[in-house]
C-alpha cells in the first residue's frame, strides 16, 4: 500500500473520530507486515484489528469498516458531550437512547449456531436443517478444519476452510470451501473479515497457499475476491458420484 495511500485511509479514520494504527514491521511475510487496526482517537480503546500478537486487519477491511459507519455508531456511544453534561437535569427527563451496535466479531461456530447457518446456507441455495448443521460442525471440528461466523448480537455470516497435503507443492493447501454472508448485511466488511481471519488461521496450520472456490455463475463473489488479493488460477472440474 502506498503512503498516499495510508494517509487517505488515517484522514478517512479521523474523520471518523478513529486512530490508524499501522504496523512497524518492515519486512514482508514477517510478524503483522501490512495489516493495520483502528483504535479510538479520544480514548485508545481497540475498535478492530488489533490483537493479541499485533495487528490483524487488511486495508479494505478498514476501509470497509470506516465506510459502513461502523466506527461512527461506536464512537457515538461514548460519554456525553459537553452541551449534554451542561444540561444534565433535562437529559435525565429524555427517553434512553437505543445502544449502538456492537462491532462485528469472528469466532468458531457452535452447536448453537446451527439454526442461522441452516438459514445462511439456503440463501446459497443449499438444503440443510439445523440437525445436519450440527452433526457436519462436530465432523469438521474432529477433523480440525475451521468453520468461522462472524456475529453482532446474531451470526451474519458463516465461513467454512479445508486443508490438504499434495505431492507437487512442499507446504499445506488451504482452502475456502464456502462463505456466505447474509444479503442484508453485504457490503459492511464483514465477509473480509472472515476471509481474513481464516487466512490467518490455515496459515497457523501451515498452509503456504490459500485457494477459493466458488460458482462461475458468482461473478459479484469472484469480484470480492479478485478486491481481497486473489486470482483466477485454475478451472475446477467436479463429477457427481452415484
Amino acid at each position: 500500500m502506498t503512503k498516499d495511500e495510508v494517509e487517505r485511509l488515517r484522514e478517512m479514520a479521523a474523520n471518523r473520530g478513529c486512530k490508524l494504527v499501522t504496523s512497524r514491521v518492515r519486512t514482508p511475510g514477517r510478524g503483522d507486515y501490512g495489516r493495520f487496526g483502528l483504535k479510538d482517537a479520544k480514548t485508545g480503546s481497540a475498535i478492530l484489528g488489533i490483537g493479541k500478537k499485533g495487528l490483524t486487519a487488511r486495508p479494505e477491511e478498514i476501509e470497509a469498516f470506516l465506510r459502513g459507519g461502523a466506527a461512527a455508531d461506536w464512537k457515538g456511544s461514548l460519554g456525553a458531550s459537553g452541551k449534554a453534561v451542561a444540561n444534565r437535569a433535562a437529559a435525565k427527563k429524555a427517553p434512553k437512547a437505543a445502544p449502538p451496535p456492537k462491532p462485528p466479531k469472528v469466532r468458531e461456530a457452535r452447536p448453537k449456531d446451527a439454526e442461522a447457518i441452516s438459514v445462511l446456507l439456503a440463501e446459497l441455495g443449499y438444503e440443510a436443517g439445523p440437525t445436519d448443521v450440527r452433526k457436519r460442525l462436530a465432523a469438521l471440528r474432529k477433523r480440525g478444519e475451521a468453520t468461522l461466523v462472524v456475529e453482532r448480537g446474531k451470526v451474519l455470516g458463516v465461513l467454512t476452510t479445508s486443508t490438504t497435503f499434495t505431492l507437487h507443492r512442499p507446504l499445506h493447501v488451504g482452502r475456502i470451501s464456502m462463505m456466505v454472508v447474509a444479503e442484508s448485511e453485504r457490503g459492511q466488511g464483514l465477509g473480509a473479515q472472515l476471509v481474513a481471519a481464516a487466512e490467518e488461521r490455515l496459515k497457523a496450520r501451515g498452509c503456504g497457499l490459500v485457494e477459493v472456490t466458488s460458482n462461475r455463475k458468482r461473478l459479484r463473489a469472484h469480484a470480492f475476491y479478485e478486491k481481497l488479493g486473489y486470482e483466477k488460477t485454475s478451472f475446477r472440474f467436479g463429477k457427481t458420484l452415484a
